[in-house]
């Protein structure tokens, strides 16, 4: 009898494992390092579970999507056919956040329906996602969409609870066991569970576009329920700012009958570590469609409002005028601060066409010319909706740099087109966007890139009202928010307190943590657009900081993750061009050990800045010390209680 090859073996079992895995109805889809496997279950609902090193991670967890008049996409399902492809690209960021080259390798299983839809999986070596695609000739109501991703039991989860669907999603991780969070609690995305083996998976999502963005909702059986704003019916306007909801629609979307649907994510990561170098959420979002974005240009900005325009030392009345911003503009140029933001007060509210009458534009715009300092403007994003055409065509003759939209509060599927059309209008007229009062990236800042970093997280400006933004939430917020993308938490308080001695004051702000803890922020936190929010006349006083703060970048070609553990402490290096960077942030006190091997071989210049002996007490102490290096050198540090260390590596 004639032997068969194993080359004709080989091709049997591949041929059939598919035939055997459609008669089970189960298809199983591996990441490109084997590590992670997504089981696709079609009996009379679709189902998934995730293996991670042989591990269930993600137990049976129940998708569908509900249209129209009681079609239910996923109940029933029939597979017409499947396909499988496997992409390994490299994408150049136009705005590179983490780092200048992403690669984008990933396994995906594409099944059609019968009912004129498909499902769409991806499994990376860090995480998997899914989406609907529908086909449909006319528009279609989505009443609902669900995804009820259940966890093992004794999974625990960072939970940043909300209270309603009006919010700028500023909120604190709730550490709490799943099976623990009862009644109708419910939280914002992205959200963190921590299972049992140790694997930690993050629930986020990508490519929203025309469709409410996703909310968690915890129920009784470990899960985490997606639920979703409603269309908005009816509004009520409280002011310039607030425009909540007062009636929902019982469905969530009016949209296209022919799309695809935002990708749901979970990612994966084995380490803390990995959560730092996640960027799913960029992959996942459609790519640039700006044509030449040569014009974006991240850079640093002095902001006006957190240090509530406290200049001394100077001829005139500091406030929100005219003398005050050249003031700003000087500081800028001096340091090579490439933005002033103008915020609140510079328009009468509810006007953009009505300037303060202590500001003369024409006259400021010419200033910041001169010394080469772009303005970015602050506005209330109904305002803005109002004046569309006169407040844009105003903003181009003016030869602006950007705009910080500010106080959406929501993402229902008619703020989620808000977004895009201010995005697309920016992009047009070569603005930057910076949204605050904002939901977390969602991947449109990979289609309009120069949508370069919005809020959505409780930052310092929490620190003017409360004594909450504590150094262990700054320490957890760049493993949970940070991992959607760019958070624009505006750093770099020379005024610091230890926690004993905190003050939360309106016109005099603080921060809690150490001098370090600030300077270390412009390294660990991602913000393309990142601003410097104390007064100038502060920074002046602190030569030896701006030394740090005039040249570190808000970009960067490489990211390396030397430390890192969940509200606990991170110490991350990132590169650009030939320069090296490195912030360190913890919560208690700890001595670290920085290994210096992720450096070329030769010797470095280095510029350090540590705690001082009494930063326990006296948060404003740190000392700056210049050294040289090699990538053989372990440097020895310790850190005070909210503690920090920042460096800057350089070859002459």
């Amino acid at each position: 009898m004639k032997r068969l090859s194993l080359h004709f073996l080989a091709f049997l079992s591949l041929t059939l494992l598919p035939v055997i895995l459609y008669s089970q109805k189960i298809y199983d889809l591996k990441s490109p390092d084997g590590k992670t496997s997504v089981h696709i279950r079609f009996s009379d609902i679709t189902q998934f579970e995730v293996l991670h090193n042989n591990v269930v991670i993600v137990e049976y967890s129940t998708i569908s999507m509900d249209i129209n008049d009681g079609t239910i996409l996923g109940a029933s399902p029939k597979v017409k056919k499947n396909s499988t492809n496997s992409i390994n690209e490299t994408i150049e960021s136009v705005v590179p956040v983490k780092t200048k080259f992403v690669k984008n390798h990933y396994n995906g299983m594409r099944f059609d329906m019968k009912g004129d839809y498909a499902l769409d999986f991806r499994a990376y070596d860090n995480g998997i996602a899914w989406r609907f695609l529908t086909s449909f000739k006319d528009d279609i109501k989505v009443v609902g969409e669900q995804a009820d991703i259940k966890f093992p039991s004794d999974s625990y989860v960072y939970f940043p609870e909300e209270t309603a669907f009006m919010s700028h999603n500023e909120r604190y991780y709730v550490y709490e066991k799943l099976s623990d969070i009862e009644g109708n609690r419910f939280c914002s995305t992205p959200a963190l569970v921590e299972t049992k083996s140790g694997t930690k998976v993050l629930i986020s999502e990508s490519d929203l576009i025309d469709y409410p963005g996703m909310w968690l909702k915890a129920d009784e059986d470990n899960s985490l329920k997606a639920i979703f704003p409603g269309v908005a019916l009816k509004e009520e306007k409280k002011n310039d700012r607030d425009v909540a909801v007062s009636e929902y629609a019982d469905y969530i979307a009016v949209t296209k009958g022919t799309r695809s649907f935002p990708w749901r994510i979970l990612a994966i990561a084995e380490t803390d570590a990995d959560l730092i170098t996640n960027q799913l959420s960029f992959l996942l979002g459609e790519r640039n469609v700006i044509e030449d974005p040569s014009w974006i240009k991240p850079g640093k900005v002095s902001w006006d409002w957190w240090n509530a325009m406290n200049l001394y030392g100077v001829d005139f009345k500091s406030g929100v005028n005219t003398e005050s911003y050249k003031y700003y503009i000087d500081f800028a140029a001096k340091y090579g601060i490439e933005y002033i933001i103008m915020d609140e007060g510079w328009y009468e509210l509810g006007d953009l066409m009505t300037l303060k009458a202590n500001i003369n534009m024409e006259k400021i715009l010419s200033y910041a010319k001169q010394k080469d300092v772009g303005v970015i403007l602050w506005v209330i994003w109904k305002t803005l909706w109002d004046q569309w055409d006169e407040a844009f065509n105003q903003f181009e003759k003016w030869e602006i740099k950007g705009i910080k939209v500010d106080f959406m509060q929501r993402d229902d599927q008619w703020m989620v087109n808000y977004y895009e059309k201010v995005a697309q209008e920016c992009a047009e007229r070569k603005l930057l966007v910076d949204f605050h009062g904002a939901y977390k990236p969602a991947g449109l800042r990979s289609k309009y890139p120069n949508v370069i970093t919005r809020e959505g997280l409780r930052g310092l400006e929490q620190n003017k009202w409360c004594d909450l933004e504590t150094p262990k939430h700054n320490v957890t917020l760049p493993f949970i928010r940070m991992v959607a993308g760019p958070m624009d938490y505006t750093p770099g308080a020379m005024v610091n307190a230890q926690k004993d001695n905190f003050r939360a004051v309106w016109n005099r702000p603080m921060s809690m943590g150490t001098r370090c803890h600030q300077l270390a922020m412009y390294v660990v936190y991602e913000s393309p657009l990142q601003m410097l929010a104390d007064s100038p006349s502060n920074y002046y006083d602190e030569p030896e900081c701006m030394e740090f703060l005039s040249v570190v970048p808000t970009v960067w070609d490489t990211t390396i993750v030397l430390s890192a553990k969940i509200a606990d402490n991170i110490a991350v290096a990132r590169k650009n061009g030939n320069e090296w960077y490195v912030g360190v942030m913890t919560d208690d006190a700890k001595d670290m050990t920085i290994d210096l091997s992720f450096l070329d071989d030769g010797e470095y210049n280095i510029q350090y800045y540590m705690d001082g002996i009494n930063a326990d007490r006296y948060a404003e102490d740190f000392v700056m010390k210049k050294d040289s290096v090699s990538n053989k050198d372990n440097l020895k540090i310790h850190l005070a209680t909210g503690g920090g260390w920042a460096a800057r590596i350089w070859k002459e």
